[in-house]
């Protein structure tokens, strides 16, 4: 076998040995090309679930209509003052807030931080016999007891109210379900507007009156 049949063996050798690096390397920009489409369908996913998430973030449910849209009782009102005083300037809670004001709680709760208030309006107090609530306004104890049996000592998220339970400052257990703008609490009272902010407090206005427990 001479030398010049010796090099083209050696020619064809390295030829067949060269071919699965360029395959190989072609391979490596297909993957690039598609891990950059992936990676571009996956940075849009984010801005769609921020863009859902942003709609929850004010005020929502049918009762929220009855708020007036400018002064004190607004929304932009409210959330200039701490909760007891917020809701003494919505017409549709002056009963709470009376009841409020008989339990001597006005200072606690607009002192209180980072708190959710289940707020009940004046038609759910209306619920109520007026014997019995005539009697509920007279006790000052249980009246503190069942308006506290109303604010949770944090901050709760429509998302958290979904699926929740949660302690609250009467040592009572409160629960909550729901999705997108409806909510249930205490599998009794429904939300009719939610996520309203106060100063200190997020409250969640509710069409019937939570009594804890005997």
């Amino acid at each position: 076998m001479n030398n010049r049949h010796l090099r083209r063996i050696a020619v064809t050798v390295s030829a067949a040995a060269m071919l699965p690096l360029a395959l190989t390397a072609c391979s490596g920009e297909s993957d690039t090309s598609s891990d950059s489409g992936a990676d571009k369908a996956a940075s849009s996913a984010p801005a769609k679930e921020t863009e859902s998430a942003a709609t929850m973030d004010g005020p929502f449910g049918p009762g929220c209509a009855s708020v007036p849209k400018e002064g004190a009782g607004s929304f932009d009102g409210m959330a200039q003052d701490p909760v007891a005083t917020a809701a003494s300037n919505n017409p549709a809670l002056s009963t709470l807030v009376a009841a409020v004001k008989q339990a001597g709680l006005v200072d606690t709760l607009n002192s209180a931080e980072n708190i959710t208030v289940f707020a009940p309006t004046n038609d759910a107090f209306a619920k109520i016999p007026k014997a019995d609530l005539d009697k509920l306004l007279a006790n000052k104890a249980e009246l503190t007891k069942v308006l506290t049996a109303h604010v949770v000592g944090q901050k709760l998220t429509p998302q958290q109210l979904e699926k929740g339970s949660y302690d609250t400052l009467a040592k009572t257990k409160l629960t909550t379900a729901g999705s997108g703008e409806e909510y249930t609490v205490n599998d009794s009272s429904k939300v009719v507007c939610g996520n309203v902010p106060t100063a200190n407090a997020t409250v969640y206005i509710v069409d019937t009156v939570l009594m804890p427990a005997a």
